[in-house]
């Protein structure tokens, strides 16, 4: 379950995560990076482990651009090279620390795990929503494999169920129509429109009593999993201009730390009360059921345990499979090359 696609943009962090001039370690896809905030408003990203006795370079300090390992003194620059010694002679050139491409775009670190000359920044999906007034950007870790956060996230039904104090519309989406489309950028989109239903609990002192209203639940999912979900209400007869509240559109990124545990990337009203419902949803309502679904998957193959399908799982399906596809894909690439 940890055969990553390589040849992707995944995100590493939030900006703000990474201190002016300072460092942040964190493991992504099952290995330990260092991400180092340099002077030129620029960033590196390196394997957080020294190659000359594997101590965390994290552990050590940077200054000038150049991360200094704590154990022996030795210095590397953003390209891994070893650029400082404390011992007589030039710096060791075979002693090299494993680097990936790095770059910041709308307000996140994105990194490049396959090869370097194929990371082109025009491959990054568009979350320019993200850089707007009166947010906050979160980021939190869910004990399941990546796949399964996808799972939960394109298949929204679920919120009838676990999300009914937090989130839930009332049983609307029972009478919605979904559709599943892929659009020019390859980004495929579940969504959900319901029209004429009663307003979810939180809108409904917004509504005049009885009143219907057309609710709309668009998610857009770019490999390997980085997410955005559109959410709009508006009263029934206006063609959505009269809108109950502005339409909110979040990010919803997800990273493999581990095989069997997820980074999320996510924002929310910059306000203790949304911190707490954000968090009420994806702590207390949403991962306890993709921890358990984990637990019971285990090492198991998601498809050699030939889960049941429904109708309604058709965007997180076809998700799966566009990520089978670029797999097998990589893998005749590589096998191609080994010949």
């Amino acid at each position: 379950m940890a055969d990553y696609v390589r040849n992707l943009w995944y995100m590493a962090a939030w900006d703000h995560e990474i201190p002016d001039g300072g460092m942040l370690s964190r493991t992504l896809l099952g290995e330990k990076w260092l991400i180092a905030s340099l002077s030129d408003g620029t960033y590196a990203m390196l394997a957080d482990s020294c190659p000359h006795r594997f101590v965390p370079l994290s552990k050590g300090k940077l200054e000038a651009d150049v991360i200094h390992c704590p154990y022996h003194g030795l210095g590397f620059d953003r390209t891994g090279t070893c650029v400082h010694s404390p011992f007589p002679g030039p710096p060791p050139a075979h002693v090299r620390a494993r680097t990936m491409p790095v770059i910041l775009r709308h307000r996140a670190l994105w990194f490049w795990p396959g090869d370097p000359n194929k990371a082109d920044a025009r491959l990054i999906p568009d979350f320019g929503f993200v850089d707007r007034d009166g947010m906050q950007r979160s980021h939190l870790v869910i004990q399941g494999h990546y796949e399964l956060v996808t799972d939960n996230l394109m298949d929204l039904t679920h919120i009838e169920f676990l999300h009914v104090e937090s989130f839930g519309v009332n049983g609307s989406i029972f009478a919605g129509r979904q559709s599943v489309v892929t659009d020019e950028s390859g980004a495929i989109w579940n969504n959900w429109d319901m029209e004429a239903v009663p307003a979810p609990a939180w809108a409904a002192p917004m509504v005049a009593d009885g009143a219907r209203v057309d609710q709309w639940l668009y998610m857009r999912w770019h490999a390997p999993a980085a997410m955005a979900l559109t959410v709009g209400l508006s009263r029934t007869g206006t063609e959505r201009r009269d809108m109950v509240v502005p339409e909110m559109v979040n990010p919803h990124i997800i990273t493999p730390e581990t095989s069997t545990s997820s980074h999320y990337f996510y924002d929310h009203e910059a306000t203790r009360e949304a911190e707490v419902l954000a968090r009420k949803v994806f702590i207390e309502e949403d991962e306890p059921m993709i921890e358990a679904a984990q637990q019971s998957l285990g090492t198991r193959d998601f498809w050699d345990a030939r889960p049941a399908i429904l109708e309604t799982d058709a965007g997180a399906i076809r998700a799966r499979r566009r990520m089978m596809q670029l797999r097998r894909a990589e893998a005749a690439d590589e096998a191609q090359v080994g010949n």
